[in-house]
């Protein structure tokens, strides 16, 4: 499927958009089982705002089916919790989302993209190896919800220049 036609614009969330956010960001990641609960509330939402900028992104109907946590830290751009509509992964949206924060971040002068993803997420490291991140270290991981059955994890950083 054609990626323009799945991702219509992207532009920068206001509060006005945290309860949409949260249902869309609870909906991609209800498939990290290995935690209890949902990955974020509003009040939790509300708190990345104040030191980031979320991305969002918008279909043809002006539907909200993607968003992307982007944090500038010196001369390094970061980004985190890329959620897509589940009903629409695997189309090229995530892809046009980390495009969006590279484009944000470059615009604010950064030099480099870093994330982080979880070690109990396998398939992340090679979809964004694709689009040109490299490993380049290990963090510990401070789950703000518990991990289920004693599980081991850790955080894979990957970073790119820009």
């Amino acid at each position: 499927m054609n990626m323009k036609s799945q991702l219509a614009d992207v532009r920068v969330a206001t509060p006005a958009d945290c309860q949409a956010m949260v249902r869309l960001i609870n909906a991609a990641f209800a498939i990290e089982t290995f935690l209890d609960g949902e990955r974020t509330d509003e009040a939790g939402v509300r708190e990345m705002m104040q030191r980031g900028t979320f991305l969002l992104g918008h279909d043809d109907s002006r539907r909200m089916v993607a968003s992307v946590y982007v944090e500038l830290r010196g001369a390094r751009g970061y980004f985190g919790m890329l959620a897509v509509d589940p009903k629409l992964q695997g189309q090229g949206i995530g892809h046009a989302m980390v495009k969006a924060a590279e484009a944000f971040c470059r615009e604010k002068k950064c030099v480099a993209m870093d994330l982080t993803v979880l070690s109990l997420r396998p398939e992340l490291p090679p979809f964004y190896r694709k689009l040109g991140y490299v490993e380049t270290g290990t963090e510990e991981f401070r789950p703000s919800r518990p991990l289920r059955d004693r599980l081991e994890c850790h955080c894979v950083v990957m970073s790119k220049g820009l």
